[in-house]
């Protein structure tokens, strides 16, 4: 009551009010449930902002004095969302795709004891078409 306690001043007389634990939580559920603001609760009663803020201090869950609260659109949430599905899918790809690779250099590996090439070696000094075919260019070298 001391801090939520409102002085109003006439030019006659000064009137000191008090409001009720009742009227304060009601009405700081109000401003959690977005039905009503601060400043239209201070309008209202002709309470100051911060006695009002000192309620929700006092009575709200989501304003603690000390504890920061994160908002975000929905929009962004679900945009978010869909970023961290994304990721995981890439994420699984890509390590599908080091498996695969890390297959085929073993089985050039496994190849090339069995026969005695250098796969690796071959494959990378002579250029191929699309067809599959060496040039002719370096065909007569």
């Amino acid at each position: 009551m001391h801090k939520a306690e409102k002085q109003l001043q006439t030019p006659q007389q000064r009137i000191v009010r008090y409001f009720s634990e009742d009227f304060k939580r009601k009405k700081v559920q109000e401003i959690d449930n977005n039905l009503t603001s601060v400043t239209q609760v201070s309008s209202t009663y002709q309470v100051s902002r911060t006695a009002v803020y000192a309620w929700l201090y006092k009575y709200s869950l989501f304003y603690k004095k000390g504890l920061k609260q994160v908002v975000e659109a929905k929009s962004d949430t679900h945009r978010i969302k869909q970023l961290q599905e994304q990721i995981k899918h890439l994420e699984q790809t890509v390590g599908q795709k080091q498996l695969k690779i890390e297959f085929l250099d073993k089985m050039i590996e496994l190849t090339e004891q069995q026969y005695k090439i250098d796969i690796k070696k071959k494959a990378t000094s002579l250029p191929y078409t699309s067809a599959g075919s060496i040039k002719k260019n370096e065909r007569s070298k």
